[in-house]
């Protein structure tokens, strides 16, 4: 059955057509994103929502919707989306962070020259009859420094141009390496250095805990006097109450703001001062950029729903076509050996240390990781998945480590997993073979050769004669068939394990009946999602 995706916001036709040509089925609604009651009733028949700013995906929202798995966003912005629910959910949030990078970084130019040169009041006053040429003293850029908060996509554009324009940039940017700011051909500097200097200063960052009112009454007094503010990122980053008080003092000579604390902004402090440009969020508001945007997402959630590829995800690593392909089977093997070890616990899980080995060392880590705790969680909660365990087992407390090794043993390459819990440790190690099967290779230090199935029976016991017999006449007795049997133990009358895979679930009366053999220390059914 093909996908189906919902798109309850405006996007063009273009990228509604881009689903059905890749055999989504598709419902275009624009209007339905304006009314949650209806989305709410319909949205638990669909496999993906494509949004813009107007659709509000609340928790309340994602406990309707029994089947998402994807979210996209055309835009930037996800403040309309909880993803700390979506998590929870299972369900990714995707948004397209390079239709609009141009567009919003050109409006920022566009801005600094609006402030710098009075545009938009000039206009007004030449309209109105008046020819106020005396009045409209503007300054020139060419030669002035630019102080850019945020030197990442957007930021580094607006640089570029800068830079192009003759003015001296200078960054602030805890992320930028010395080879980016040389590439950019920006001097980087610390924030207090950036607003002692800065003749105009522009904010490229998102709204975090971290950057939220980075421009502080405070450090917007540690300002130049005569220096103009930019804000095309997100409102909530200036303390307008503050800059509109120095607007009026004179210290700060003007500011062009398309972004605002509350939005839409009908009242803002900063609207009617001198010096002041505003635009109602038009940041990303081009034909081109729209357009971008819309069909980047619905490209996007194709090949999520399609193929399995994660391409701008807000919650989950990124995991392109080409490494699906060829870590399809390490992410089987790494969700196999998370769910082996969490079938084989109840007791509270404190750390889950990861270890990769090999040519599985180059792959895409953070992904396998996702799907080692995936597994290992979904013995508790079978509704988790690659993007909800790992939110679930932070919730939890539970440490997550991972090392890497170079190759060791016979093996091109392997995975390693110890699961901690407060009565025991438990450990397994898998790898890919060359048909492209996940293989268990060892458990508990005892090294196997076992093929991973449906329906499979662990057990542990003394290395003692008659298990074999045991295992195989009570099975067969029992009606089971065993598909493949494999054999391990750490030497001679020690421990000793076996790991068979079954052509169905073993009854209760055949566990029963193994236990009370006596000769079994442990007897665990286990299942595999395969």
């Amino acid at each position: 059955m093909a996908p189906k995706v919902l798109v309850s916001d405006k996007l063009s036709e273009t990228a509604v057509q881009i689903f059905r040509d890749r055999g989504i089925d598709v419902t275009f609604d624009p209007a339905l994103g304006k009314d949650k009651d209806k989305l709410a009733e319909v949205i638990g028949e669909y496999d993906g929502l494509a949004i813009r700013s107007a659709t509000k995906v609340t928790e309340k929202l994602l406990e309707k919707a029994t089947n998402l798995k994807v979210v996209g966003r055309a835009g930037i912005g996800t403040d309309n989306v909880d993803k700390v629910a979506a998590s929870r959910k299972g369900v990714i949030v995707m948004n397209t962070p390079y239709g609009n990078m141009i567009t919003t970084a050109e409006h920022a130019i566009a801005l600094m020259f609006a402030v710098a040169r009075e545009i938009p009041q000039a206009d007004t006053s030449t309209q109105a009859g008046k020819w106020e040429k005396s009045r409209f003293m503007g300054v020139e850029l060419t030669g002035k420094r630019l102080g850019v908060i945020g030197a990442g996509n957007i930021g580094g554009i607006v640089c570029q141009k800068a830079v192009g324009l003759g003015m001296k940039v200078g960054a602030y940017d805890p992320f930028l390496s010395d080879e980016r700011a040389a590439k950019l051909g920006v001097a980087k500097m610390d924030l207090d250095k950036l607003l002692a200097e800065a003749d105009v200063i522009t904010l490229h960052v998102p709204l975090t805990e971290q950057t939220k009112n980075i421009l502080s009454a405070e450090n917007l007094a540690k300002t130049k006097k005569g220096v103009r503010i930019i804000n095309c990122a997100r409102g909530g980053l200036v303390d307008e109450a503050a800059l509109a008080e120095l607007i009026k003092s004179g210290h700060v000579a003007g500011a062009g703001f398309d972004v605002f604390e509350t939005e839409p902004a009908t009242d803002s402090r900063l609207f009617g001062l001198p010096g002041v440009v505003c635009t109602p969020h038009l940041g990303a508001s081009t034909t081109e950029a729209q357009e971008n945007v819309a069909l980047q997402v619905a490209e996007q959630m194709s090949d999520y729903l399609l193929t399995g590829a994660v391409t701008n995800a807000l919650n989950m690593p990124s995991v392109t076509a080409e490494e699906a392909k060829v870590m399809g089977p390490w992410l089987k093997l790494a969700d196999h050996l998370g769910a082996f070890v969490g079938q084989l616990t109840d007791a509270p899980i404190e750390a889950i240390e990861i270890t990769y080995n090999g040519s599985v060392t180059e792959m895409n880590l953070a992904a396998l990781d996702c799907s080692v705790i995936a597994g290992v969680m979904k013995a508790q909660n079978p509704d988790v998945n690659m993007v909800s365990a790992p939110v679930i087992a932070r919730e939890r407390g539970i440490e997550i480590s991972q090392t890497r090794q170079d190759k060791s043993g016979v093996f091109e390459g392997y995975i390693k997993l110890v699961v901690r819990t407060s009565e025991q440790d438990y450990s397994a190690a898998g790898t890919v073979f060359h048909d492209g099967k996940p293989r268990f290779i060892q458990i508990k230090g005892v090294n196997i050769d076992a093929e991973v199935g449906p329906h499979m029976l662990y057990t542990t016991n003394q290395d003692v004669p008659g298990i074999i017999g045991t295992l195989g006449q009570t099975l067969g007795e029992k009606g089971v068939n065993i598909a493949n049997f494999t054999l391990g133990r750490t030497e001679a009358g020690h421990q000793a394990i076996a790991l068979l895979y079954l052509d169905e679930q073993p009854s209760e009366d055949v566990l029963s009946a193994l236990r009370d053999s006596g000769k079994f220390t442990s007897v665990h059914p286990l299942r595999f999602d395969v």
